[in-house]
């Protein structure tokens, strides 16, 4: 969940303070990870929904504020756009039938969501890119009003000296446009899957969850139109790099990274500090142990896996990855089936005896990553010991069984394991995702981004898997 703040403006002092605090926190996790000070616990999955409010046609509604009174849910929080939510779960330690209880807690959550919103004559609708979103939406007026927002944007707008922000993506079309604020991030909405790691496991997982992406996306792919135009399968991916380019050269604030990680995840938080200017100095009075300066940095740089750094109710700190790659949607069954299959092949690719990383250069798994995202189901990708591969053929002869052990090995329940990865095999062996689903639609029925988002508002709302959707 995003921490909110008092005010959106700051002072010369106010960046000042704020890097002395990071600076000294940066050098305090420096001993913990030194030391192992991080709880032993592991193997522990949750995840977060961004969701859309939507009016019964299925268009974005911006009414989150009076939504969320209504609910008065506390893992129920605002995002950027004032028509955007954000879902949380209870955790689960990822063994027996921790799929099926994350998927009723979802699902509970879910059901209290859509009696509030039906009280505002509201439903949600969860989709990478909204298909019948309008730029001309994407305005201050549809912000939500926390101060962090107001404070993004004057700052994302400052390091680019008032520089309009520029979205330039060639797909099967091409958009380009110019946007004077940031709410063009509030187009793309996310199922970001969280895994709580072991200090001594978190390099290889860290490095897993990279090389995982690219199937990961290439399964998922939600988000085939922007503003009308038919761009990327997974056009989430370079909409939100533009949407929150601030401008440096050396570091990207929304990365798929530089290279796998070496030594220690210690690593990406010194890289932190030494590479991206603070965003936003909000400056915390909590004690140097609470590294709340070096948290709200990190939340400022979204690595497509990005570290957290978490506190369990004894306070002891954990370690988690945060794979943010997989779009919203479109089902809640299709959301606990990817993360399984993340959960699972993480799993297995961290235990093999020879290190994945060793036999796929970073330069090509970044490579793969964006092939699968700009062409999902359809991409051709290059995997370990440099095998040319179909990502539809690697995922269904190699891959699944691979989660299948990860799953079997974490001892989730079989038949649970077999329920959500069946999912995934059926959505791939019919090559039918939510891009797919989409562009299906549109190519019987014609460009009306309208009427699409009414039948996808429609079929998610029927609660089955997106691969038993027709069109």
């Amino acid at each position: 969940m995003g921490q909110d703040i008092p005010d959106s403006h700051f002072s010369r002092h106010d960046f000042v303070a704020f890097a002395r605090h990071l600076r000294q926190e940066t050098a305090l996790l420096a001993e913990y990870f030194r030391d192992d000070r991080f709880s032993s616990v592991h193997n522990v999955g949750g995840f977060e929904i961004e969701a859309c409010l939507v009016d019964q046609q299925g268009l974005p509604k911006p009414v989150n504020d009076p939504f969320l009174r209504i609910l008065n849910n506390p893992d129920v929080v605002t995002e950027l756009a004032s028509f955007n939510v954000e879902l949380n779960v209870n955790p689960q330690v990822l063994q027996n039938h921790a799929l099926r209880y994350l998927h009723e807690d979802l699902t509970r959550t879910w059901r209290e969501c859509l009696v509030a919103a039906g009280k505002l004559d509201a439903g949600l609708m969860t989709v990478g890119v909204h298909p019948g979103l309008h730029e001309d939406e994407l305005t201050l007026a549809n912000m939500s009003h926390n101060s962090r927002y107001r404070a993004l944007n004057e700052q994302v707008l400052a390091s680019r000296n008032s520089e309009p922000i520029r979205l330039d993506i060639v797909g099967r079309d091409h958009l380009n446009t110019v946007h004077y604020d940031v709410m063009l991030e509030a187009a793309t909405t996310s199922f970001q899957i969280h895994l709580q790691v072991r200090r001594g496991k978190a390099v290889r997982a860290y490095n897993a969850a990279l090389i995982a992406s690219t199937p990961l996306v290439a399964a998922s792919a939600n988000s085939p139109y922007v503003f009308g135009h038919d761009l990327w399968a997974e056009s989430r991916i370079p909409l939100f790099e533009q949407a929150v380019d601030v401008g440096f050269k050396d570091r990207k604030r929304v990365t798929f990274g530089q290279d796998y990680v070496h030594g220690s995840l210690f690593g990406l938080f010194e890289e932190n500090l030494d590479h991206y200017p603070v965003l936003l100095p909000y400056d915390s009075d909590e004690p140097p142990e609470q590294f709340a300066h070096v948290k709200f940095h990190n939340g400022t740089i979204w690595r497509w896996n990005r570290p957290l750094i978490g506190f369990n109710q004894e306070g002891v700190p954990h370690l988690r990855i945060e794979n943010r790659v997989v779009p919203s949607g479109p089902t809640i069954d299709d959301m606990i089936a990817n993360a399984a299959f993340f959960w699972g092949l993480v799993r297995t690719l961290t235990d093999a005896p020879e290190p994945p990383e060793l036999a796929m250069k970073f330069q090509t798994a970044r490579r793969n990553f964006y092939n699968a995202a700009r062409h999902g189901l359809d991409a051709t990708v290059c995997w370990l010991e440099g095998e040319t591969i179909p990502v539809r053929e690697l995922i269904l002869d190699k891959l699944l069984p691979m989660a299948h052990d990860g799953l079997q090995y974490l001892e989730i329940n079989p038949d649970d394991s077999r329920k959500y990865l069946g999912v995934i095999e059926a959505r791939v062996t019919s090559r039918q995702n939510g891009a797919g689903w989409q562009r299906s639609w549109v190519k019987r029925n014609g460009k009306d981004m309208k009427t699409l988002s009414k039948a996808y508002f429609d079929w998610m709302q029927t609660g089955r898997p997106v691969h038993e959707w027709s069109i």
